[in-house]
């Protein structure tokens, strides 16, 4: 699923993405860490996998689009 880079705090390593309708959806250290990626900037295109639905939905990998 893509998404786009909202907010990001380098410090805890955690932030939140837009979907594309819109819905704000965080992300925690290890969806983060589990990308590989040193430094996420807001506006940067991004590949993210969630597991569950709804309220329930979580973010698990973060990474860059590539096309």
């Amino acid at each position: 699923m893509q998404a786009t880079a909202y907010t990001y705090d380098s410090e805890t390593r955690s932030g939140s993405v837009l979907l594309d309708d819109g819905t704000p959806v965080p992300f925690g250290a290890p969806a983060f860490d589990a990308g590989g990626l040193r430094l996420l900037r807001p506006g940067q295109r991004v590949r993210i996998e969630v597991d569950g639905e709804g309220e329930a939905r979580c973010i698990t990998l973060v990474t860059l689009q590539t096309f």
